[in-house]
């Protein structure tokens, strides 16, 4: 094997690992959803993921120099905030499996995005892409599946608002390294996590704790797989195999929550998958 080749194996392999860690970070929400608030659930994610990278800063200082105002990563790191707000919601209400189809229309909306926002020409192929997409989210919720509901809302918001921030970052990445982004918006999101979660505040107990900790420590090992994987293979590599999430959430809901995922979120969940490949590689 090629050592070219051997990159992209282990880029392939890292992805996967993070996409299983995605399915159990899901699976945890899950479990805290109905007794700790998403906005504490949000701060105690955005903690960890600070004191994750906390040593890379205090090793190497010069991570924190931007080429972009210190309120536009604050912006960022207030809209990355809310979409895991929105899929820590959609995650605590709604079928796992459902939710995670439908955070993966968030290519759909970088491509509208990018079309209004950016100025980027809208291709066939582009066209095409988003009315896959619209037709695999009207399967899952539509008559035969799960039907409209909050969670659903809350999913699409978050893919949404997901979008808005691979927009900003196509942006801000022409004048900052990846790992000044990354941890620029680690350390701002604490703060403000902890302004949204005072008003509502009630101290977890131990065991919630303990799923606190777990999970955070599982969103900055994702991160730092996916980062890497990145770094190892081109993105059109990478990013697919995180569909992987879909049916490892549907593994772990089954096993864990007894949720079976009915056929429409099967189709759906895969035409919208495909509407995402499409999205990222039409020209």
């Amino acid at each position: 094997m090629t050592a070219k080749g051997g990159n992209v194996a282990l880029a392939v392999l890292l992805a996967s690992m993070a996409a299983f860690l995605g399915a159990v970070d899901a699976a945890i929400v899950r479990s805290l959803g109905g007794e700790v608030h998403p906005f504490i659930i949000a701060f105690f994610r955005a903690t960890f993921g600070a004191l994750a990278v906390l040593p890379l800063v205090i090793r190497r200082p010069s991570v924190l120099r931007s080429t972009h105002p210190l309120r536009q990563h604050a912006m960022r790191a207030g809209l990355k905030l809310l979409a895991l707000i929105a899929f820590f919601a959609a995650f605590a209400r709604g079928p796992l499996t459902d939710v995670t189809a439908i955070a993966f229309t968030s290519p759909i909306f970088v491509v509208l995005g990018a079309t209004v926002m950016l100025g980027e020409r809208l291709t066939r192929a582009k066209i095409a892409a988003a009315a896959l997409g619209f037709m695999g989210a009207m399967l899952i919720v539509g008559p035969a599946g799960s039907g409209p509901s909050l969670a659903i809302g809350l999913a699409l918001s978050g893919a949404a608002l997901t979008a808005l921030i691979q927009l900003m970052l196509k942006s801000m990445s022409s004048g900052d390294r990846t790992d000044t982004l990354v941890v620029l918006n680690l350390l701002l999101s604490a703060p403000i996590a902890l302004l949204i979660a005072l008003p509502v505040w009630d101290m977890p107990d131990r065991a919630q704790f303990g799923l606190l900790a777990l999970q955070g420590v599982l969103g900055a090992a994702n991160m730092a797989l996916m980062t890497h994987a990145m770094s190892l293979a081109d993105a059109s590599v990478v990013a697919p195999v995180d569909f992987l999430r879909l049916p490892l959430v549907a593994l772990v809901a089954w096993l864990v929550f007894a949720e079976t995922a009915a056929a429409t979120t099967w189709a759906g969940g895969a035409i919208i998958c495909a509407a995402a490949l499409l999205a990222s590689r039409g020209r």
